[in-house]
């Protein structure tokens, strides 16, 4: 990890989140306590940062001067708030199209479907606050840089994105093996979410019953599955395609 990607020391990380600094999430010592500890935690609360309890040699690979218990990941660009973005799209006469990553862990899949997401002319990714990717430096590097030009909505649950986004007018496909129909046999054309589920388990439950549609990609061969950023890619490129013969 580069040192300008971490702030490290519970004032320093206090000041930078007052001077409004975009954190991603803060590494905390379990044990951390004291009026400063607590002083920090409670500032973590009104800015609504992720915070993850790790034990003191977590923190002590990232360095070994005196980080007082806490680090501070910095994210390189400012996340963007749905209920904001989604409006500010339908005014501009746009029909929108969504990317929501239901817990994606691995940053090369996470950049790799930016890429093809801006490639696209997708609006905005969304993913959730906690047990998923985030817009580090190594997801800037993989997305070539996209992820510094579309949009990433981070919110507290995709599942309660998904029910906002359908509420205003958007139809959600997931990706899934499971899903009744082909890929193409879907409908991109209107304002659509297409969901992408976490490498080793999918979409969960709860994303489930809120897609309106459940799409699979054939799949001839032996393995069971594509690597999901090229999944992701393929129907994105099936609704671009759509869009197309549509005329739009």
């Amino acid at each position: 990890m580069n040192k300008s990607d971490y702030i490290f020391g519970i004032r320093a990380i206090i000041e930078a989140i007052d001077a409004g600094k975009e954190i991603d999430k803060v590494l905390m010592r379990r044990e951390l306590g004291g009026d400063l500890g607590r002083e920090l935690s409670a500032k973590l609360r009104e800015h609504d940062i992720p915070v993850q309890k790790v034990p003191v040699e977590k923190l002590n690979r990232i360095t070994m001067k005196n980080h007082q218990g806490a680090i501070a990941l910095i994210s390189p660009v400012g996340y963007h708030r749905l209920d904001q973005l989604v409006p500010t799209l339908f005014e501009e006469g746009r029909m929108p199209l969504v990317m929501i990553l239901d817990g994606l862990t691995d940053t090369r899949n996470f950049g790799a479907i930016a890429r093809t997401a801006e490639c696209a002319g997708f609006d905005t990714i969304v993913i959730p606050e906690r047990g998923s990717v985030s817009v580090n430096g190594d997801a800037v590097k993989t997305s070539a840089g996209a992820l510094l030009h579309l949009p990433v909505c981070r919110v507290r649950s995709v599942a309660e994105a998904a029910t906002y986004l359908m509420e205003s007018g958007f139809r959600i496909v997931g990706a899934s093996e499971k899903g009744a129909i082909p890929y193409t046999e879907a409908d991109y054309t209107g304002p659509t979410a297409i969901v992408m589920g976490a490498e080793d388990t999918g979409i969960s439950n709860e994303m489930l019953r809120r897609c309106d549609t459940l799409a699979a990609i054939p799949i001839k061969g032996n393995i069971g599955s594509l690597n999901v950023s090229v999944a992701a890619g393929i129907i994105m490129y099936e609704a671009l395609r759509q869009r197309a013969v549509a005329g739009f």
